[in-house]
């Protein structure tokens, strides 16, 4: 074969393999090229006081969760107070936040005994923590050993705050809730309507809600963030140094507003995003605090 031929041959063929590197998918036969597997993550979950296993999936929000999780025990999501992970205890230090590891076992605390309790304001603090549950229910996360909450023994850590005075407050947040505690007048009686978990048939030590010091939630590597506008996405489980972070964060927010709220976001609440700014500025060595 001629030199020339050969050349031109091998040209030809160098352009029609750049061709086939670059010709968009589908383009060949003018079929589209069929669609990667779609991830789907599927989880386990009781009810805490006693139930069957079973199965949830296809959720985007904490709202969605307990729309399926109702969905598979066959109750109304309002029953439902809020969830823990890995364990049917009512764990403070275990509750599902905004973010849910992929290997995590999911048991939700549903309603149980309904108590009306009278308390005398003897202190400007009444030594609380309140959380809320994402969808409109505020409970009691902590109580401050020897504070006026903790000399009233009906009221235990994980009630449902449903009235303060008479007034309904489901459907508050747990900061608006800690400010109407805040502004009662002290040495004053006040009556809390409260919403205990429903129990299985077993009898623990009253909890104040402390740290626990079981190990680290869930074995995956990834977790499950849960928003309230968007999908969910997997991100993988914050470092050290921003877990850290994190809780000295929710440390002051406790200190100074009552409040814990380890899942910060942009969602989150104006109050709450301004003090975290303010913490951020101080933990970076920036002196300074706003609100």
């Amino acid at each position: 074969m001629p030199l020339g031929l050969r050349r031109n041959k091998k040209a030809k063929s160098r352009e029609s393999a750049r061709l086939v590197e670059g010709e968009p998918a589908g383009a060949r036969g003018g079929f589209p090229d069929p669609p990667g597997p779609t991830r789907r993550f599927v989880f386990h979950a009781q009810l805490a006081h006693g139930s069957a296993t079973g199965r949830v999936e296809d959720f985007a929000s904490i709202q969605e969760l307990y729309a399926k999780i109702a969905g598979v025990f066959e109750i109304s999501p309002s029953e439902i107070l809020y969830c823990t992970l890995n364990t049917p205890k009512v764990d403070m230090e275990k509750l599902l936040g905004g973010q849910l590891g992929l290997e995590d076992f999911i048991f939700a605390h549903v309603k149980g005994i309904r108590k009306e309790v009278d308390v005398y304001k003897s202190e400007d603090s009444l030594g609380l923590t309140i959380t809320d549950n994402g969808v409109g229910y505020a409970f009691i996360k902590r109580i401050k050993d020897g504070s006026t909450i903790d000399s009233v023994k009906t009221i235990c850590v994980g009630d449902h705050i449903e009235c303060i005075n008479g007034e309904n407050i489901v459907g508050w947040r747990h900061y608006d809730v800690a400010k109407k505690l805040k502004e009662l007048k002290k040495e004053e009686l006040f009556t809390l309507k409260l919403i205990e978990p429903k129990k299985a048939f077993e009898i623990e030590p009253r909890s104040k809600g402390g740290k626990s010091s079981v190990e680290k939630i869930g074995t995956a590597k990834g977790t499950l963030r849960l928003r309230s506008k968007g999908p969910a996405t997997v991100e993988e489980v914050p470092s050290e140094t921003k877990a850290k972070a994190i809780e000295k964060i929710d440390d002051l927010l406790e200190l100074y507003m009552g409040i814990r709220d380890p899942d910060l976001e942009p969602s989150a609440s104006l109050p709450t995003r301004r003090f975290a700014h303010s913490w951020n500025r101080i933990f970076f060595g920036r002196l300074s605090w706003q609100w």
